[in-house]
């Protein structure tokens, strides 16, 4: 017995009816693809592992403005004529 209860033979014939199903380009394209996919992510993962460059902090420029002082006051209902 194999995987679960699946023989040998059962994985064989689903195999193939795969492979009739969605033909073998179809199949070597989803491989490849997968493969990259697995690959670009354990790069990804190595490159977080590395330790940031020391840059320094970016300066902000100085800007210059306004300011107003005042004080909050409410706003008064006017009566409609």
């Amino acid at each position: 017995m194999g995987f679960g209860g699946i023989g040998p033979g059962s994985i064989i014939l689903i195999l193939l009816i795969v492979i009739l199903l969605f033909g073998t380009k179809k199949l070597r394209n989803v491989g490849s693809d997968l493969g990259g996919a697995i690959k670009n992510f354990k790069k990804s993962m190595h490159d977080g592992e590395k330790e940031p460059s020391e840059a320094p902090p970016e300066q902000l420029e100085e800007k210059t403005g306004q300011t107003i002082d005042g004080e909050v006051v409410e706003k008064k209902e006017q009566d409609q004529v």
